[in-house]
């Protein structure tokens, strides 16, 4: 069975994955607060999140056309 965890593989990635989710927000508009934000909307949230897994795809994508087998 596979572990779904929202755990980080890299937990160095942290501090850089915050600082992503927030200049998203900004980007979007959305206003974020340090620390909790219960009262952000789910599709707020939703846009956030998808936003930033499109970004993190591209920095992928572009890391790979370097790679030759």
């Amino acid at each position: 069975m596979a572990n779904r965890s929202n755990q980080l593989v890299v937990q160095q990635a942290k501090a850089a994955l915050d600082q992503m989710k927030y200049e998203v927000a900004q980007e979007l508009g959305i206003q974020l607060q340090p620390g909790y934000n219960g009262n952000l909307a789910t599709r707020d949230a939703g846009s956030i999140g998808g936003n930033i897994t499109r970004k993190l795809v591209q920095i992928a994508e572009q890391q790979l056309q370097g790679y030759k087998r």
